[in-house]
């Protein structure tokens, strides 16, 4: 794990994401070197430092992108934008979810994040799924070399990620070079859904996966029959319970196992394992609907695999960083025990000889996410060579 910070896990977290998001090197020196006292204050102060550090860096970007305009170079103007983007989705979900400016900063981001796809001609369309009379939003990568029915991943967040920083990430591109679409989703508590339309969280995921897979079944460049689910971080608890309780779906992963969110917050209470954001409690209770700590407790109850993984008749991969700090590598290996109806299932701890260690491979996303492309290439009928 690169730490720039020695002693705030949560910000390092944050630079290795956007590294892995493509932010480069100079650019992160100059944003995180005025932040090495403010990484030491309480989370409002720091966190503020932070987002004026990073928000001046895209600041900067967006005028070099208009400059790129002006000159008619389309393309170096769309990674301009789509790299201040990303910078703005790294300071973002650092801020309390009431902090002042905080909506207007994530709305700017899908501007610029829509701007720079566009601008850069990037395999990436955004689409909304109709869902409980407001949508699900989403980002649709179509694989490449393909003139008929694809394959398609759906993939799904974790307690604080979004659309665009799992595809920045990279696993999309890498699929659709192995003839693989992919369906990347704010679900839910999640993204646009959380902080546009006031969508919480919810145990049974598969109320809201159930009508993506109605949405995909009705486009002609989907082949139904092969349908698979990923999730990411907490995103490795909603995927298994969407493919058990939706049996369409033909394979899924976890990219990050995480069989009972239940008890990590109940070591959480205890100051064990690291926090993902700043004002986790208050972020928990956001991400969920909950008026307070009793009232989350009680839905973070539901929240476990005890039980349901045992209903998936599918191939199934669970992956997990033999060094993650925040998930026990323990329930990597219950659910993969539980995965007892699975016609293929398979555990990948990610060890320091291929790197991908930490949680949800954020370390160094791109060994672990090649394997997983590969594994759902394999298991859905794409490829993984030249043919």
């Amino acid at each position: 794990m690169f730490k720039y910070f020695p002693t705030n896990y949560v910000w390092n977290l944050s630079v290795d994401l956007a590294i892995e998001m493509g932010a480069r090197i100079g650019e992160i020196e100059a944003m995180c070197a005025p932040l090495q006292e403010a990484a030491k204050k309480p989370d409002a102060q720091g966190v503020q430092a932070f987002r004026d550090t990073w928000a001046k860096m895209a600041d900067q970007l967006c005028e070099l992108a208009e400059e790129d305009e002006a000159r008619g170079r389309m393309l170096s103007a769309g990674e301009k934008y789509a790299r201040a983007a990303s910078y703005l989705i790294t300071c973002e979900r650092l801020q309390a979810h009431k902090a002042p400016g905080r909506l207007e900063l994530y709305k700017r981001m899908l501007d610029l994040f829509e701007r720079g796809t566009s601008l850069a001609d990037e395999n990436c369309e955004r689409v909304e799924i109709p869902y409980e009379g407001k949508h699900i939003s989403g980002l649709l990568v179509r694989a490449e070399n393909s003139s008929g029915r694809a394959p398609v991943l759906v993939q799904v967040n974790g307690l604080d990620s979004t659309k665009e920083m799992k595809y920045r990430v990279g696993l999309p591109s890498w699929l659709a070079k192995r003839g693989v679409s992919s369906l990347i989703i704010d679900q839910p508590g999640t993204g646009e859904a959380l902080r546009l339309q006031n969508l919480v969280a919810r145990y049974d995921s598969e109320h809201w996966a159930s009508p993506v897979v109605d949405w995909l079944e009705a486009r002609d460049d989907v082949d139904a029959s092969r349908i698979g689910m990923e999730g990411v971080s907490l995103g490795g608890y909603f995927c298994p319970r969407a493919v058990a309780f939706e049996p369409r779906f033909a394979c899924g992963v976890c990219w990050g196992a995480n069989h009972d969110w239940r008890d990590v917050q109940k070591r959480r209470l205890e100051n064990e394992g690291d926090f993902p954001v700043p004002h986790y409690w208050a972020h928990v209770r956001w991400v969920w609907g909950a008026e307070d700590m009793d009232e989350f407790m009680a839905i973070a109850e539901n929240v476990h695999l005890d039980g349901v993984v045992e209903k998936i008749k599918v191939p199934f991969l669970v992956t997990h960083g033999e060094k993650d700090s925040q998930i026990p590598l323990k329930w990597a290996e219950r659910t993969y025990e539980q995965l007892s109806n699975s016609p293929k299932r398979e555990l990948k701890v990610f060890t320091e000889r291929e790197g991908g260690v930490q949680h949800s491979s954020f370390d160094n996303s791109i060994n672990a996410g090649q394997y997983i492309a590969d594994w759902v290439a394999e298991t859905l009928g794409g490829q993984t060579a030249k043919s």
